[in-house]
């Protein structure tokens, strides 16, 4: 595939929108949960190479296009009616997110968790035969991508007052983050010490700050899907091996139940988690005295699984 092709503008028909503002929705709600990224869900939609491709078109040549008025062409180079209706899907998904999958964290986490585990275990079934296994560096690559995921779970966050060019940096790591499978872009905030200053921030309408941080987010996303592009361009089935790894990575952060070890409590009272202990379910009400709830656990991760398999004809229509 290549990048000519992929970023070729086609008029959307209400079907395509449709469904392509719905994987939008999908990527909006994955980005709120912790584990899941906007980056899982493309790939599990089939749009990641797409997306990164329309990314990627936002070049030079754009930015000159739209200082001479040629906006139609600019809206053709970058693929934009692709990319407008995927960001709005992405921001329903986000106003959704707050009254429906906060709810779910905060009562049903076992069973969301699950539901995101069959996701993750039917999408890897099914990206798989993009790679050929029977390539020791495929199989190196697919190693290197659980690893590399599963690392972020150790990490420890960072305590510190930041300046305004570390928020451009922390906004530059974040959104890499949210386009990459299995890494959560809030939870790399945390990490770098950066997400309650942002929260207040946005609470409190420090343009300034906001500001920074969104041409960090900006820098960030226009360099990396440059990097993302020539890899999937060059290296498209090394690339995926490594993704399936990542996918297969984030199932730790997804396993459903977990005893916080340590947590963090933002300026808003909301409790996020920082250090958790896997628990088999057989201990897990001896440690943290909540019920399992393996029958439910296990109907969602049938439920997850099935979605994407009932699913995959559809999505994989997509513009």
């Amino acid at each position: 595939m290549t990048l000519e092709r992929s970023v070729e503008t086609d008029t959307l028909t209400p079907k395509q929108a449709g469904i392509l503002f719905s994987k939008g929705v999908a990527m909006g709600l994955g980005d709120s949960v912790p584990g899941v990224s906007g980056g899982t869900i493309a790939v599990i939609t089939h749009i990641y190479d797409k997306l990164i491709y329309s990314i990627r078109a936002v070049d030079a040549a754009a930015i000159r296009m739209l200082f001479k008025g040629q906006f139609r062409a600019f809206w053709q180079h970058c693929n934009g009616s692709f990319l407008l209706v995927l960001a709005l899907g992405i921001l329903c998904g986000l106003i959704v997110s707050a009254n429906t999958v906060l709810y779910l964290l905060a009562n049903h986490f076992e069973m969301l968790m699950a539901f995101f585990i069959g996701l993750v275990l039917a999408s890897t079934l099914l990206l798989l035969p993009q790679t050929d296994m029977r390539q020791l560096r495929l199989v190196l690559a697919l190693v290197a991508g659980i690893l590399f995921t599963a690392s972020f779970s150790f990490l420890q966050p960072m305590q510190l007052e930041p300046s305004l060019g570390y928020l451009f940096f922390a906004g530059a790591v974040a959104i890499c983050a949210m386009i990459l499978p299995g890494l959560s872009g809030a939870f790399i905030l945390l990490l770098l010490g950066a997400y309650e200053h942002m929260l207040v921030a946005l609470v409190e309408i420090r343009l300034a700050t906001i500001l920074v941080f969104m041409l960090g987010c900006a820098t960030g996303l226009l360099a990396f899907s440059r990097l993302l592009a020539w890899l999937l361009r060059h290296y498209h089935q090394l690339s995926y091996s490594f993704i399936i790894g990542m996918l297969l990575g984030s199932l730790l952060v997804l396993w459903p139940w977990q005893h916080v070890i340590s947590a963090y409590v933002d300026s808003a009272g909301e409790q996020h988690a920082l250090q958790t202990e896997l628990l088999w379910p057989l201990n897990y009400t001896e440690i943290t005295g909540q019920d399992p709830r393996i029958l439910g656990v296990m109907l969602s991760l049938l439920l997850g699984f099935g979605a994407v398999i009932l699913l995959n004809r559809v999505f994989s229509r997509s513009t």
